[in-house]
C-alpha cells in the first residue's frame, strides 16, 4: 500500500533522513520507534507532503506522490494526525469533525457512506467524544484532544493514517482507549504507521522499525 524509497530530507542545509526505505501493506500497523530527534515526525511529514525538501520516492496504492501536495495526497487516501493535534480550539467537537468531513468514493458494488454514518462510526471508536460533541475543543483535555484529532482525520476516510506520537503526555486510561481503538481500526482494514515509543502499540504491530539519527538501524523485514 505505501512504499518508500531511498527517502532524505533537508532542512536547508541539515541533513535529516538519509536514504529510508520501508513500506505498509493493507490492513498492517507498523510503528516507527526512535528517540527524539531521530527523524520520525519527518519520515511521517515528508510521507504526506508537509515536511522539508526530500529527494526519493514515496508510492501509495502504487501510485509515485512524491511530487504530490499534501491535499492530494489525502483525496488519494493518506492521513495524518500530527503531533500538536492543530485542532480548531474554538470550534465544538462536532464542529471539528463535520469541518474535516468527506464522502468516500465507494469501491465497486459498495454502496456510498455518508457523512452521518462516519460520524457515528467514528464516535463508537470513541464514546468519550460523544458527551462533547458541544464542547469547545480549548475545554478539553490532551487525551480528549488527541482523541479528537484522530476522529477529525479518520471523518476524511482515509485507507491508511499516519500518526505522529498519538500516546505521549497523555494519562494511561486514555492511552488505553487510543490504543484499543488503533487496533480496532487495523481489524476493519485501516492500515497504520504510527511513530511512537509506548510498549503498548509496539506490542501489537505487525512489524516495528527503529530510527537512529535519521537511518534504519536495521534492514527492513
Amino acid at each position: 500500500m505505501l512504499e518508500v524509497q531511498n527517502l532524505s530530507a533537508w532542512y536547508g542545509a541539515a541533513q535529516a533522513l538519509f536514504g529510508v526505505s520501508l513500506r505498509v501493506g493493507a490492513g498492517e500497523m507498523v510503528v516507527l520507534e526512535g528517540l527524539n530527534g531521530a527523524g520520525k515526525s519527518t519520515l511521517l511529514q515528508s510521507v504526506i507532503g508537509l515536511g522539508p525538501r526530500t529527494q526519493g520516492q514515496v508510492l501509495f496504492q502504487g501510485t509515485p506522490i512524491e511530487s504530490w501536495p499534501a491535499h492530494r495526497r489525502a483525496q488519494l487516501g493518506l492521513g495524518y494526525v500530527p503531533e500538536d493535534r492543530r485542532l480548531f480550539a474554538d470550534l465544538s467537537v462536532l464542529d471539528n469533525l463535520r469541518v474535516a468531513a468527506r464522502v468516500a468514493t465507494p469501491k465497486d458494488g459498495q454502496v456510498p457512506i455518508t457523512v452521518a454514518q462516519r460520524q457515528e462510526q467514528v464516535l463508537e471508536l470513541f464514546p468519550a467524544l460523544r458527551a462533547m460533541l458541544k464542547r469547545r475543543a480549548a475545554e478539553m483535555s490532551g487525551g480528549e484532544q488527541q482523541m479528537l484529532s484522530i476522529a477529525r482525520t479518520l471523518m476524511t476516510a482515509p485507507s491508511l493514517l499516519l500518526l505522529d506520537e498519538p500516546c505521549e503526555g497523555i494519562a494511561p486510561l486514555l492511552v488505553e482507549s487510543i490504543r484499543d481503538a488503533l487496533l480496532a481500526l487495523r481489524k476493519q482494514g485501516l492500515a497504520l504507521l504510527i511513530a511512537e515509543q509506548n510498549a503498548l502499540l509496539a506490542d501489537h504491530a505487525d512489524r516495528v522499525i527503529t530510527l537512529v539519527a535519521g537511518q534504519l538501524s536495521e534492514p527492513v523485514a
